[in-house]
């Protein structure tokens, strides 16, 4: 028994390692705020009109995590992102080709066909690689969506330098992404599966401190079970709160850098330094759960999230650039606890069994929590400021905290 887990712990490894690669191919979605620059000087769309794609974007990636879970369940992880292979690359085309007479053609082809694609080979990746690490359920989230949130500092940046060039531009950066992520993602859904029924692998070993913290009972629950427990609506409402705080900085990061004082380059650079701590943050939250426990790790989170608006908002009344960089690291660190905080506690309070969907229901807190950035641009459009919607934003990861702290039990 004990060879036979040896053995498996260095066969799962390159199931891990296709989905960091995947996932950071993926995770293009996330650099809305670099690929949307050429669209507002070419076609005049306003901030708030882009703002809608990447809330559009966020909901299609939520839908697509749903339908990858049923999918998923009745088929295979490899036809799942076989089809969502196809949405990306046809998805990236069709907006490399936009006339920039309707703004709907930006809307399908990239808030609903990229975002949906997105979506489905994001859960499908996600839930069949964990299922090969029931031992470390929180590192091998947090280093797939470390993988999700550096795509903006390493495909956004290329994908920027890409867009300024004379000889290049947007429509072929647009193609050239598209290409690429098809590729990465073809490849990966002849790789990634589920382990075989009645593999051994190694368990979780949890130390008694944690088990005294948090002991409960251990078993799998369908979806329909977890909608009826009210510890899944105060999880859900958590992190679409802590969530809230991410999304929307993301959504116009580059924008918020501009106008405390960075030239054009150093604001690009810090999108891409936000997606540093935003896969630091993943990993990080990742580790502490395996760690710590859910418990301390969630606390953690949302301590950084409660902090984050307030550095921002500080940095904007007094003007000051290195405080905004500061408040752009925390709301990096902030935003990648969450994504691994929601995929290691759907599997712990909930099971691994139905996981896919179950994951895929708790993912849809994007949708909610991306409505916030839509929200805080039309803000920003009609005030001509950033301070309204930061303390929005402060008062959210505060209603955030009182949730999370009445979370016990499953």
């Amino acid at each position: 028994m004990q060879q036979s887990q040896e053995s498996n712990k260095l066969t799962r490894w390159p199931y891990l390692f296709t989905g960091v690669i995947s996932m950071l191919f993926a995770g293009i979605i996330y650099a809305w705020s670099i690929l949307k620059a050429p669209l507002a000087s070419e076609f005049g769309w306003s901030p708030s009109q882009l703002a809608l794609n990447f809330t559009l974007t966020m909901c299609f990636f939520c839908i697509g995590g749903i339908v990858s879970g049923i999918l998923t369940k009745k088929t295979s992880p490899r036809i799942t992102v076989t089809i969502s292979t196809v949405l990306v690359c046809v998805g990236f085309t069709i907006a490399s080709q936009m006339s920039g007479n309707s703004i709907l053609t930006l809307y399908i082809s990239y808030g609903i066909m990229c975002g949906l694609g997105i979506g489905m080979a994001y859960n499908a990746i996600i839930s069949s690689t964990n299922a090969w690490f029931p031992d470390k359920k929180g590192t091998c989230s947090g280093a797939m969506m470390m993988g999700f949130g550096a795509s903006t500092l390493v495909l956004g940046n290329f994908a920027g330098a890409l867009i300024r060039a004379e000889s290049i531009g947007w429509r072929t950066t647009y193609l050239i992404l598209g290409i690429a992520i098809g590729i990465v993602l073809l490849m990966a859904s002849f790789i990634v599966k589920f382990p075989p029924q009645g593999q051994t692998l190694p368990q979780p070993k949890a130390s008694d401190k944690t088990k005294e913290k948090e002991s409960f009972e251990t078993r799998d629950y369908t979806t329909a079970e977890m909608l009826r427990r009210l510890t899944f609506w105060k999880f859900f409402l958590f992190s679409i709160t802590m969530a809230a705080v991410g999304s929307t900085v993301i959504s116009f990061a580059k924008d918020l850098a501009l106008s405390i004082g960075a030239a054009d380059t150093l604001a690009t650079t810090l999108v891409g330094v936000l997606s540093i701590f935003n896969g630091l943050g993943r990993i990080f939250s990742g580790v502490l759960f395996d760690m710590k426990g859910c418990r301390f790790t969630m606390v953690t989170a949302n301590i950084i999230s409660i902090a984050a608006p307030v550095v921002i908002l500080t940095a904007v009344l007094a003007g000051s650039l290195p405080i905004g960089i500061i408040g752009l690291c925390l709301v990096g660190i902030s935003y990648g606890c969450s994504p691994t905080i929601s995929s290691a506690f759907t599997s712990l309070f909930y099971g691994s069994k139905n996981f896919p969907m179950n994951f895929s229901v708790t993912n849809t807190i994007l949708i909610p929590a991306s409505f916030t950035a839509t929200l805080a641009g039309s803000m920003v459009a009609s005030t001509g400021s950033y301070v309204i919607p930061f303390i929005m934003l402060i008062a959210f990861a505060v209603v955030s905290l009182l949730l999370n702290l009445s979370i016990k039990r499953p």
